[in-house]
């Protein structure tokens, strides 16, 4: 048994392909992707709860915070926001209009658009919901220190902005 697997081994940080392992099987980065998964679960735990406590999944959450934050949105671009593919927003969306937790409108210009916005419901529970999300966050900061969490909204930030103009 080894001691160390590769995931536990620090990442070459300045590596690039001229200085890869020769070994094709060898991979000399840690899995970025897995290790972003593993630290969205980690956080996650803490907030399952408060939005299952309000009868809120994850999904529904995002979008909700997505139209507090930015207003009304068109459906399309609160998949690309919220990280979901059309076929699950569009169930996504039903059940929330079914809720009472949006409203859908179509621009009279143009029919084949869909304007989403927050309900008065879903206003007021922002409202209940708030002070524990803050709570949260609060404990999260106290756990992995303001540093840590201040470094890590700017290290995603510069990633999201850097991985950008891929696609």
């Amino acid at each position: 048994m080894q001691t160390a697997s590769r995931a536990h081994q620090p990442a070459a940080r300045n590596r690039t392909a001229s200085t890869a392992s020769a070994d094709p099987s060898a991979l000399s980065y840690r899995n970025l992707p897995m290790l972003l998964l593993q630290a969205r679960e980690r956080m996650m735990v803490r907030f399952r709860p408060i939005l299952g406590a309000h009868g809120l999944t994850e999904q529904q959450w995002r979008i909700i915070r997505a139209l507090n934050e930015r207003g009304p949105l068109e459906s399309r671009h609160i998949a690309d926001l919220c990280s979901l593919s059309t076929p699950s927003l569009a169930g996504i969306l039903g059940r929330m209009h079914e809720a009472g937790l949006i409203s859908k409108s179509q621009p009279r210009h143009d029919r084949r658009r869909l304007r989403i916005a927050l309900t008065a419901r879903s206003t007021r529970l922002i409202g209940k919901i708030s002070s524990e999300l803050q709570a949260t966050y609060v404990e999260i900061e106290r756990t992995v220190g303001t540093a840590t969490l201040a470094d890590a909204y700017r290290a995603v930030d510069a990633l999201l902005a850097g991985l950008k103009s891929r696609g």
